[in-house]
């Protein structure tokens, strides 16, 4: 099963327009995974998974699946 890591997933959605600012935001405790506080900058996203930020929802798809 593939996977995204969750630093390349910001950069893929246009949340963050560098891997230095999505380490920023990453470690800054801003992100939720599946309702959790994630603090990993590679943290593997697999299909279904939920990233929250900023009062904001997004689903991982198959899409954005690099590996």
């Amino acid at each position: 099963m593939g996977y995204v890591e969750l630093n390349n997933f910001l950069k893929v959605k246009g949340i963050v327009s560098s891997g230095g600012e999505a380490k920023v935001v990453i470690r800054s405790e801003k992100i939720k995974v599946n309702g959790e506080v994630e603090t990993r900058v590679r943290k593997k996203l697999r299909v279904g998974d939920v990233v929250e930020f900023e009062g904001g929802k997004l689903v991982v798809e198959s899409d954005v699946i690099l590996n």
